[in-house]
Order: structure tokens, then sequence, then C-alpha cells
């Protein structure tokens, strides 16, 4: 099943007098800069070592480019061809096959299923095949400084890139990524990395960039941190009688403020009956299909999913693929 460029959602905007969709001013660039130096002075950075952070950044059109175009616009069936493939597929069997030990130990101390932490790695970088050419310090500076609707986002993941690289002791010039600055088999944000990354081979490292035991064991703490549980259902298919009511909203990104009872009714129900739960938090999620709607019902583990990325077709995705390798695996 196939490989899947991260896009993160909206966040928030930049304080910068040029609008949402304005390139900023030369000056506007230098008052960041320099708001920016001194938001690193009170995280322990003199002034000097953090302009020369900058200055070793450089502005990359392609990353504007890239971030102006996301995968998730497309309909879910042009999407999810695109994701899911059947090379994909041998490719995760071959890792969990080589990995198993590792992912079982990951799957244990973390309490997340196995083949959930599989076809993370696999969506994000094909299992380490792509992690992406960009520099990681150049995207950054670029959407921190230079694109104002998720600036404010990516200057503080610019901050978070110059504290990694110097507790982790990476090579700044070396780090390559994703073009929203993602990097290593996971594909972890400077953030993420620094709060979710785990020394799982216990060399005295977190590499994610090298290391798929650390790879393998920092997703699995990833989805852990934000409360995924184990052996439980993540989303499943439902039938309508009847459109869907105009008091019930497709999830765009918001908390869970439903309930499976707020969502199941006479004209909603579940396309396989099963015992359900029906006080637990749940969404609403819509799949375009060619020549119709598909409606699926999202419970916490599905909500999970999109903490790693907060489109829904990248959760069915994963979801997906991971039934698949599940099927797989088990069938060997």
């Amino acid at each position: 099943m196939t490989l899947f460029k991260r896009i993160f959602a909206p966040l928030a905007l930049t304080l910068l007098s040029c609008s949402a969709t304005a390139a900023p001013t030369a000056s506007d660039v230098e008052k960041l800069k320099a708001e920016f130096i001194q938001t690193q002075a009170e995280k322990g950075f003199d002034a000097k070592e953090t302009a020369s952070f900058i200055a070793n950044a450089e502005y990359n059109q392609a990353v504007i480019d890239a971030m102006t175009k996301p995968w998730e616009a497309k309909p879910w069936h042009q999407y999810y061809p695109i994701f899911l493939t059947e090379k994909r597929l041998e490719k995760g069997l071959a890792f969990w096959n080589e990995h198993a030990d590792t992912i079982a130990k990951a799957s244990k101390e973390f309490n997340v299923d196995p083949q959930i932490i599989v076809a993370i790695i696999g969506i994000e970088t094909y299992y380490g095949g792509y992690m992406g050419n960009y520099p990681v310090k150049d995207a950054l500076y670029t959407l921190g400084f230079h694109y104002p609707p998720r600036a404010t986002f990516f200057r503080s993941e610019f901050g978070n890139l110059q504290s990694l690289v110097k507790e982790e002791q990476l090579e700044l010039n070396s780090l390559k990524g994703s073009y929203a600055g993602a990097m290593g088999f996971g594909q972890f944000i400077p953030s993420s990395y620094r709060h979710y990354a785990v020394d799982f081979d216990n060399d005295g490292r977190r590499d994610l960039l090298n290391s798929t035991t650390d790879a393998i064991g920092s997703v699995a703490n990833y989805f852990h941190q934000h409360g995924w549980q184990k052996d439980q259902p993540v989303t499943l298919q439902l039938t309508l009688n009847k459109d869907l009511p105009d008091t019930l909203k497709i999830w765009s990104g918001e908390k869970l403020h439903y309930k499976v009872a707020d969502i199941l009714s006479p004209d909603i129900a579940l396309a396989q009956s099963m015992d359900l739960d029906v006080s637990q938090p749940a969404l609403v999620v819509k799949l375009e299909q060619v020549d119709h709607d598909e409606y699926w019902l999202g419970l916490k583990n599905f909500y999970v999913i999109t903490r790693y990325n907060r489109s829904p077709l990248y959760a069915m995705a994963v979801y997906q693929f991971s039934q698949e390798l599940k099927k797989a695996y088990a069938a060997q």
C-alpha cells in the first residue's frame, strides 16, 4: 500500500503587519529575526550563537511551493491509491519480519498495536527509503520567516531545531528531511524529536535518522503519549438512511466533542453491528468515492493518529494500511 508526504495543520498566524498570503518584507523578516534571537536568549543561547544559526540557513522557494500544494486536497478516491499499494505492503512485511523482536518489544512496552507502528514508518518514509531531501534548517527557516500563514509555528520549530542539534549533537548541515522539516524514519519535527524520541537501542543516543530501533520505539512512544488504546477499535464504517443531519458536523480537526451516542441513531448505524461503548468520544469522517460518499465513525484511536498528522485522510490511510499489514503478517 504507498508513500505519504507530511502536511501540518494550520496553526497560529504570525503577528506581522502583512496579510496571511502576502510575502513578508525585508523589514518584517529582520524584525522577526531580532525577536527570534531574544526568544532563544531566554532559552540560554547567546545572541551571536543564534545569529550565526540563522545565517547558516537559506531561503528555499521549493519549500513554499510544496507547502502550498497539500496532497490532502485530493478526494479520497484519488488519495488512497497513491498511498496504498502492494509494493508498500510487501516492504512493510519485510520490515516487520526483519525487526519483529524490536516491534514486539515496543508494542508491549508502550501498549501500542504493532501494525500501527509498522504502518506509520511505511507511510511516512517507505521504511527509510525516502526520508526527504530538503535541508531541515532551510525548510524551517523558510517557513518560519517567509511563510506568514504558519510562520509562528515553524519559527518555534526552528528554535527547537537549534536546541535539538545541541542536545543530540547532530550535524546541522547534514540534516535532511521533508519540506516541513520532519526527519528520520518516522518523520519527527524538531519539537516531537525532543519530546517523544527514545533511546530504544540503549546506545546513549536518540537517533531517529540512522537507528531503526530508536525509530520504532519513538513512534510507539509518540502514540502512547497521545493516548493510544491497544486492541481497541479505530474507526467503523457507517450506513445512512438519509443525509447527515445539520446538527452533526464532519470532523475538521477540532477536539473531540461528540460521543458515539450523539452520532448513532435509527438513521445512522454501524455497517457491521457490534457492542460499543456509546459514551466514548467520537467523530464523523466523510470519504469521497467516485460516485458516492462513505461515512465512518472515528473513535479515540483514530483521533490519536491525527495527532501525528491532522488530516483525516492521512489517518484513514494509516488505519487501512495497518489492517492490511496485520492480515498479511498473520497469514505468513
